[in-house]
């Protein structure tokens, strides 16, 4: 099973996403968990449109990319927005990066709720079709 680590900026909503959708989806082929170079909490609009797939968000918080820079087992880095991808740390041993820029919805975060849904519905398709779309890609060719 192949460890990726999903980065953004806040750990809040994109990389989050990612990890649940990778975990849920390719969790046979794939072990993902995220963090963020400024982490903050999980925004509620992501996990509500995670729950809304029956993706269960209890076990997910948001953490520091501090937390993963000296572990060793890691085969994969994937950041998600663009500060991440300028500010990504030098890991302890070399792994492979790849930059796979998503839409931040957290701007829409208070906007009125058919607003927010939409945008967070968006990231999340977006996720799915990108990240997990470019992890099995990544399988297959194996």
């Amino acid at each position: 099973m192949k460890k990726v680590l999903i980065l953004c900026t806040g750990n809040s909503c994109r990389s989050i996403m990612a990890e649940a959708l990778i975990n849920h989806y390719l969790g046979d082929k794939y072990k993902a968990c995220s963090a963020g170079v400024e982490p903050s909490v999980i925004n509620p609009w992501a996990v509500r449109v995670l729950t809304e797939l029956g993706i269960d968000t209890g076990e997910y918080y948001s953490k520091s990319v501090s937390e993963f820079i000296n572990r060793d087992d890691l085969d994969l880095v994937i950041t998600v927005c663009d500060h991440a991808k300028e500010s990504c740390p030098v890991f302890h041993k070399p792994i492979p990066q790849v930059h796979l820029g998503i839409e931040d919805p957290a701007p829409y975060t208070a906007c009125p709720e058919e607003e927010a849904l939409m945008a967070f519905r968006q990231a999340r398709t977006d996720v799915l079709e990108v990240v997990v779309g470019y992890l099995e890609r990544l399988w297959v060719r194996r």
